[in-house]
């Protein structure tokens, strides 16, 4: 029976099936009626919360403020921006119809707001006192993913956050850029404990619109790359089509400079695959729904009163530090079945706490990604507890740093480079700036040009691909 409840394959020989046990099994999320959505349940919408509530204490920081879009944006206004809209349009959903009566000007369901978001700045901007103006939104996009799709990494509809922000000069815009790019890589690094690579995509992969993309890349244990997140310079792109001006200082009327940017829950994917085990989900502390989960351990009535008053106590202790703490009082089943359950649901520290621990006066402390077992007195727990909890946290992220290090290599020969694919992982090699060599090697390999490093120019070099003179090097990969 536990056999079937718990992970029935290996995550080495078949990634993608592990993974969806994972998503389903530690009751993240489960699958909508209609193909391509899907629900998220309470676990899976916490890490969300976290994550959200995370990003938005940084964003107020540099003065970043919520707004609400509505999700209908109609079709005349998308319009406006034509080169921007035609690269989402194979994936647009339309309304059509208001009951049985026509709608007359279609209405898409937001693949992204930059059109509608932009109509509205060019009402509210008018002077330079206006500026600058800072704004992110916390919905969903949606978007027709009707094949491959995988619970949080490729889905119809997806919660994400798009901020919009509109500068008086071009500098201050790329700063803008940076800056969230820079609050992207410590949120996922620091909070998801999974490493990244950041720099520009190619002028092929950056964003319809945009002038340039700034990027986050995570390597996933099957071989493939990950974006996480995308920082995108718009330039004036957009304010022209659509009119967002401001009078400056000397009354002089100037079109803004802007930029876009967002994650989306692609991230709770991304930590699913890059922490979990064949026992089932592995969460990093600080976004764990529950950190600690406390297994009392009897086996009579009397042990029952005096374990469960212990474990109550335990818990009001580790509560007082702030920690989410439960207490698992699941009379139906037994420890060892608990045991089972909690690792299947990744809580990074279990408590097991017996009568012969209370007579001893200590606890057995269990790491969830280590199945490490640490004895520690009641005397010491609360700050024991909060030191283990900050080392798992610290030994996921070396961990994952680890892999990262390992499914990365430099490579110089294309023939080298087209047998090596096959294995998987980061590919760094020197490329030509020419989109024709890297239409070839996404033909020929199934690769992508994942990401350009910053200062990453290399003029001795010889492209992989053509052998002729290298400008950067870039780092390659097949992708989700």
């Amino acid at each position: 029976m536990s056999e079937q409840i718990g992970i029935t394959v290996s995550k080495k020989e078949n990634f993608s099936e592990w993974y969806t046990q994972v998503v389903l099994k530690a009751e993240l999320a489960d699958y909508a009626p209609v193909k391509g959505l899907i629900v998220l349940r309470p676990d899976g919408y916490s890490i969300w919360e976290s994550i959200k509530d995370s990003l938005d204490k940084k964003f107020k920081k540099i003065g970043i403020r919520n707004g609400f879009l509505p999700v209908l944006i109609p079709e005349s206004l998308l319009g406006k921006e034509k080169e921007h809209f035609s690269g989402f349009n194979p994936e647009v959903f339309w309304v059509t119809h208001s009951g049985d009566t026509e709608v007359g000007d279609r209405l898409a369901l937001r693949p992204t707001s930059e059109t509608l978001a932009y109509s509205l700045y060019s009402k509210w901007i008018k002077s330079w006192r206006d500026l600058p103006l800072k704004i992110n939104f916390w919905n969903t996009a949606l978007r027709a993913e009707i094949k491959s799709t995988k619970p949080f990494i490729r889905t119809s509809e997806f919660l994400w956050q798009e901020g919009h922000t509109v500068h008086a000069t071009k500098e201050e815009a790329e700063a803008e850029v940076l800056e969230i790019l820079e609050t992207y890589k410590k949120t996922v690094e620091d909070e998801l404990a999974i490493p990244v690579l950041v720099g520009k995509k190619s002028e092929k992969e950056k964003f319809v619109g945009a002038i340039y993309t700034t990027t986050m890349e995570a390597m996933m244990p099957d071989g493939k790359a990950l974006q996480m997140g995308t920082s995108h310079f718009l330039g004036q792109n957009f304010s022209k089509p659509f009119e967002v001006k401001f009078s400056d200082k000397d009354n002089i009327e100037n079109f803004v400079w802007q930029t876009s940017w967002g994650v989306s829950w692609r991230l709770i994917g991304a930590m699913i695959m890059v922490h979990g085990d064949d026992k089932g989900l592995v969460l990093p502390p600080k976004v764990a729904p529950i950190q600690v989960v406390i297994v009392p351990i009897y086996y009579t009535e009397e042990d029952e009163k005096k374990v469960l008053e212990k474990a109550g106590e335990v818990e009001n202790i580790l509560a007082k530090q702030g920690l989410r703490v439960h207490v698992d009082k699941r009379n139906q089943l037994t420890p060892g079945f608990k045991f089972h359950d909690w690792e299947l649901r990744g809580i990074p520290l279990r408590v097991e706490l017996g009568p012969k621990d209370i007579a001893k006066q200590k606890v057995v402390l269990v790491k969830r990604h280590s199945r490490q077992k640490i004895d520690v007195t009641l005397d010491k727990l609360e700050n024991e507890i909060v030191s283990v909890l900050d080392t798992i946290q610290k030994e996921l992220f070396k961990s994952a740093k680890k892999m990262l290090s390992q499914m990365t290599q430099k490579v110089s020969d294309y023939e080298q480079f087209k047998s090596k694919i096959e294995e998987g992982g980061f590919f760094e090699a020197p490329w030509c700036g020419n989109q024709k060599c890297e239409e070839k090697i996404k033909e020929e390999t199934g690769a992508d040009i994942r990401v350009i490093p910053f200062d990453s120019k290399n003029p001795d070099g010889k492209c992989v691909y053509c052998k002729s003179k290298s400008v950067s090097n870039v780092v390659l990969a097949r992708g989700y």
